[in-house]
Order: C-alpha cells, then structure tokens, then sequence
C-alpha cells in the first residue's frame, strides 16, 4: 500500500529523481501543484531552514506528509555563492542560462574552480513535526567554463567531476542517482524513514 507523499517542488527532473528513489519504500511522490500548493517563501540563508520551512509549508496546505530540498552549487573561490540563491543567481524570473552564465562569469578571475553540490532533504509527517527526519549530501567537482553533455538540469553541464571523466549533465540518470548530493541525500533519508 502506498503513501502519499508531497514534494515541495514543481521541478520535474526532481519529481523524476524522488519518484524513483522512494518508489522502494512505497512512496507515491506528487508535487505540490497538484494540490494548487503555491511555492514556499525562502527567506533564510542556510539551506536546512529553507527545506523545513518549504516542507512546512506543503504540508499545511495539503493535509499529507511532505518533503522538500534546499539544494546548489557552492563555489569555493566565490565564498560559496550562489549556495542556497543558485536557483536565482542571476535574479528574476529564474534562468538555467542566466544563472549559468553569471557563475562563470564571476569565476573568471578565479584560479580556483572547485566547488560542490549541496543538498538538505526535510521530511515532515505533518506541518507541526516537532521531529522533522533531515538527510544531507555533498557532492565534489569543479566548475568548467563550457558547459558539456545535454542531460540534468541547472549548472549540470558546468559541474565536472575529475574521476567520471565527465560533467553531471554527461552521466546517465542511473549513475547521477547514484553520485549525486540529492542521491546521497535521499539514500541516508530513506535509510532514516525505514
């Protein structure tokens, strides 16, 4: 029997990713516009405070457990920027391209092109959760100044990873499940939901 489970995102490479991964532990995944759930206020600076208050925030207004991720790309030279502003680097509206292009162009003076994928999963049974069940993962690369490969989303195809050899936006979706900040991420979740 499956339960119903919220995402806090309308993102569809998401929604694909969770869908997926939670299907095991018999998790039917929808996203939160299903339930003409509008997108949560991100006021705070850290990513956790952003993932539990989106989390909150869906369940609320739909009535049924949720979960929610605060993900980006945080480059070392760049203090960690974008970091939690990585979806809205370049401003309003949100744009993969604008982001992009603004990242590389801050880096540009910079030596140093490492960086990381962060990403804090929150899973709340209800909107009031004293005990909210949060996962995190970190994935290593470097950020290149071409982008390369047509998969994944976001900065994917600038985010280099030295021992595949490849970008993120290069790997299959199996093997991104499986490297990934949001992989690892939900692998201690659904490690932690068991």
């Amino acid at each position: 029997m499956s339960r119903t489970l919220i995402l806090a995102s309308n993102n569809q490479g998401k929604l694909k990713e969770f869908s997926a991964l939670l299907s095991s532990i018999n998790f039917d995944v929808h996203a939160q516009g299903e339930f003409n759930v509008p997108e949560a206020e991100e006021p705070h600076v850290t990513f956790v405070e952003n993932a539990i208050a989106k989390a909150r925030h869906a369940a609320r207004l739909t009535g049924k457990p949720a979960l929610a991720d605060d993900s980006g790309v945080c480059v070392n030279a760049l203090g960690g920027a974008p970091g939690v502003y990585s979806a809205r680097y370049a401003g309003e509206p949100k744009s993969d391209q604008r982001n992009n292009e603004k990242l590389i162009a801050d880096l540009s003076a910079h030596v140093d092109k490492s960086a990381y994928y962060y990403c804090v999963l929150v899973f709340v049974r209800h909107a009031d959760d004293p005990q909210p069940v949060i996962a995190e993962g970190r994935w290593n690369g470097e950020m290149l100044a071409e982008p390369r490969g047509q998969g994944g989303f976001g900065y994917d195809a600038y985010f280099w990873l030295p021992e595949q050899q490849k970008t993120a936006a290069e790997l299959t979706a199996e093997e991104k499940n499986r490297l990934s900040h949001r992989g690892q991420a939900l692998r201690a979740l659904i490690e932690k939901l068991r």
